[in-house]
């Protein structure tokens, strides 16, 4: 059976010069980081290169990167401890960002009281600025905005220096789940003025289980997780050196490959809308995800036109025919309820019809998306 996997949104292949260094690392050089031994003091040393990598392509200062377990730790260590250490008593956001922030937020709100208010969203998904700027204005309490750069599932862009701009304007912290474009696009700090960052490696050809935080020189963040003294006291807990390791292979081949490799994608995802248009009369684009210009190149997020009863057998007959793409995001899996996103852009009638998110990378082909098309057309006939 031909096997295409188009869930790349979700996790990505681990790239093979990602393996060998995870091999070594695992192999030869298992000292505990904290042991002041030859064997900890190589692994301590690996560890703080890494972080000197990621600071590098950021244009971040090394001690403003924080290794965590990935998105998910980052984003609730930094949105918890923005209310508990740092005085934030309203959290802005909006109703299409990533579970670990809007149930952060909402275990915040229950825990410390904190007002969350959602800003408003044009019919694409994107949130209104004009909108966000009364929010920040309404009253003088301490302000957190944490709105994603890339959606996860509809893929569009965020404006974040226009985001910044306006919390500075206003005293906000601005923090971005940026989990689906770091390794993805470039990046400069300094020129976006995000206070707070967060990625997974397994989001660009690393491995699962590792992340990291940026934040900000100063900040005043405190650590989530209490323990050791690891990561310079922000993070206890023996760090995971092979993923460390392997986060950094990952990060500096993305990068070292980023024009090649997204010229390439991005050549892929628009052979694929134009077949899809030419081939499904009917088909729709949620969000802005048909765009080049206006959603990442990584994904592309279709709305079907099948009937109720048809939508309800796709995704089982797409994985019968080796074909591996998503019904909303990944971490919804073996969940009855629909997309939260959808939900808040779709009209009762689209959110009936089955919509697909397939994202797309350097291991995927042409042929592929034509074999997919094929499979998608034969389902509409039968």
């Amino acid at each position: 059976m031909k096997r295409v996997y188009l869930d790349n949104a979700a996790t990505t292949q681990v790239r093979e010069e990602v393996i060998a260094k995870m091999h070594e690392a695992l192999s030869d050089c298992y000292g505990n980081p904290s042991s002041t031994h030859s064997y900890g003091r190589s692994a301590k040393t690996a560890i703080e290169q890494a972080r000197k990598t990621v600071a590098r392509y950021l244009n971040a200062k090394p001690s403003e990167i924080v290794f965590t377990s990935g998105g998910t730790e980052a984003d609730n260590m930094i949105l918890r401890s923005a209310v508990r250490d740092l005085g934030v008593k309203t959290i802005i956001t909006s109703r299409i960002e990533h579970h670990a922030v809007l149930h952060t937020a909402g275990e915040l709100a229950d825990e410390y009281a904190t007002r969350v208010l959602f800003v408003e969203l044009d019919p694409f998904g994107n949130p209104d600025l004009t909108h966000l700027e009364s929010l920040l204005e309404r009253d003088d309490s301490k302000k957190l905005v944490s709105l994603m750069h890339i959606n996860n599932e509809i893929g569009n862009i965020l404006d974040l220096e226009a985001i910044a701009a306006l919390c500075q304007q206003y005293g906000a912290l601005f923090h971005s789940d940026t989990v689906q474009s770091i390794g993805h696009f470039p990046w400069d700090v300094a020129k976006t003025g995000a206070d707070f960052l967060t990625a997974a490696a397994h989001k660009f050809h690393g491995p699962k289980g590792v992340g990291f935080a940026y934040i900000k020189r100063n900040s005043g963040l405190k650590p989530l997780i209490f323990g050791g003294s690891q990561e310079r006291g922000a993070r206890a807990g023996t760090e995971a050196f092979h993923n460390i390791v392997g986060l950094e292979a990952a990060m500096v081949a993305a990068y070292e490959k980023l024009d090649e490799e997204k010229a390439y994608i991005s050549g892929l995802k628009e052979y694929f809308v134009n077949r899809l248009k030419e081939t499904l009369p009917g088909v729709k684009f949620n969000g802005h995800s048909a765009s080049l210009q206006k959603s990442t190149y990584t994904l592309v997020n279709v709305c079907l036109p099948y009937s109720e009863d048809k939508a309800m057998m796709l995704l089982f007959h797409l994985d019968l025919k080796g074909i591996a793409c998503s019904k909303g995001s990944a971490c919804q899996s073996g969940s009855n309820e629909g997309s939260h996103v959808l939900h808040e852009i779709l009209s009762e009638d689209d959110l009936r019809k089955p919509s697909l998110r397939f994202s797309f990378s350097r291991y995927n082909t042409r042929q592929e998306m034509d074999y997919v098309i094929s499979v998608l057309q034969e389902f509409q006939e039968h």
